[in-house]
């Protein structure tokens, strides 16, 4: 039980999955069909990525608004659209430079970015070596704020160069990241018109760790879970919430396979782990001791109580509740014999910077909710939107979040190896 209330404490999602409210809206970002580079022109100026953080926001704006009308037009004269690759805007000159590159050439990605990092890195060192030779009284007081402007024009760059980098993921596996949820133009009304991709997706994964998928999936489905047609109304908010919790336990889950893999490769495995038995079967639904799976389950639990969700708990989860299904494995086995330091410290995401990424990439995608708190401290939700969508489109839903988890521990590894920012 302690356990698992450590889990939770690392893994409680807020009262909305966007904290700081950072993103203006959910639209798409465009990207451009017409690149300014080329690989030929990478390799003859390796400093054309070096992009100053410095430069006047309004060239970008210019750049950018130039590069949508580009677009734009080119769609309308060859009679085609210009398909967005990922929901979330990229804004800082390095995003938008590196959105360039993933519509253009996705596979010069992680040598862009190399070089976006090293010029990071300089800058940094400058500001690092400005610091220690700074003049006092006002003068001081005036460079640290300076400082401080450029260190968050840094967080920022970086941030988008870690989505940029799971964006690339995602391209080099031939999955296309789920569009902007919005108003359906299905006449059914129905919003999941995107492939499943489920074969690409599970191939992501170790077996391990895609039996503790199938598990999560379980949990939230219930018996609905190999149901892909029927249709459910359910609350946006929920989902957006369901969303963002799979996506930080694919982050877990991904870190805690590859010290299974290591120890499985080494051959000194926890007594136990290699069969994969628990006897207690309310222990491998996870309602009281899992590590990690109870967290979106919850979540779905207060959506089965929201008042405008009924249509979701009428006979969509099967009488014996969620956990339907759900079956043992080697994974779940090995992370039960954690202690509760060793399950908070693998529960916890590491960097600002992750966690400002699954609350931006989840308002993109879903939409910034209206929250009205009532004088009585309970949250109003009269205006939760409701939408269609089916249990096949749930399971996409959840399996991409779970994938962009395990991504974003990948990539943050990758970066925090040669431009650190990870804390110890």
């Amino acid at each position: 039980m302690e356990t698992a209330a450590t889990f939770r404490s690392s893994l409680g999602i807020p009262s909305y999955y966007d904290v700081r409210s950072v993103v203006k809206g959910p639209d798409f970002v465009q990207f451009g069909s017409r690149s300014r580079v080329t690989p030929a022109s990478v390799k003859r100026h390796p400093l054309i990525s070096h992009v100053k953080l410095g430069q006047s926001r309004d060239t970008f704006k210019s750049r950018k608004c130039t590069r949508i009308r580009s677009s734009m037009s080119s769609s309308s004269n060859s009679g085609g659209s210009t398909a967005p690759i990922a929901p979330l805007q990229l804004e800082s000159p390095i995003g938008q430079f590196l959105s360039e590159i993933l519509v253009s050439h996705p596979h010069l990605v992680p040598a862009a970015v190399e070089q976006q990092l090293e010029q990071l890195q300089t800058d940094r060192d400058a500001e690092n070596q400005k610091e220690e030779t700074a003049a006092s009284g006002t003068d001081l007081v005036l460079y640290r704020r300076i400082a401080e402007v450029k260190a968050n024009e840094r967080r920022k760059a970086l941030e988008e160069i870690l989505y940029a980098l799971i964006v690339q993921k995602f391209m080099d596996s031939s999955i296309s990241l789920i569009p902007s949820i919005g108003p359906s133009l299905d006449p059914s009304g129905q919003v999941d018109k995107w492939p499943s991709h489920e074969e690409k997706l599970e191939r992501l994964h170790s077996p391990e760790a895609y039996e503790m998928i199938q598990n999560h999936l379980a949990l939230i489905l219930g018996n609905r879970a190999a149901d892909s047609s029927s249709v459910a109304q359910i609350s946006k908010l929920r989902v957006g919430q369901v969303y963002a919790a799979s996506v930080m336990y694919g982050y877990f889950l991904k870190r805690v396979d590859q010290r299974f893999q290591l120890e499985k490769s080494m051959r000194i495995l926890p007594q136990g782990s290699d069969d994969g038995i628990l006897s207690n079967t309310q222990e491998m639904v996870g309602l009281e001791d899992g590590p990690g799976t109870d967290v979106a389950a919850n979540t779905f639990r207060t959506a089965q109580s929201h008042p405008e969700g009924s249509s979701w708990s009428a006979g969509s989860v099967s009488p014996g509740g969620f956990g339907h299904g759900v079956k043992s494995s080697r994974l779940r086995t090995y992370v039960m014999s954690f202690d509760g330091e060793t399950l908070q410290r693998y529960a916890t995401i590491r960097s600002k910077e992750a966690v400002s990424i699954i609350e931006k990439h989840t308002e993109a995608l879903f939409g910034r909710p209206e929250i009205v708190i009532t004088p009585e401290g309970t949250v109003d939700s009269s205006k939760d939107e409701l939408i269609k969508i089916s249990f096949g489109g749930l399971r996409r839903l959840v399996l991409e979040a779970v994938t962009f988890g395990s991504f974003l521990w990948d990539v943050e590894s990758h970066v925090d190896s040669r431009y650190h920012f990870v804390a110890n």
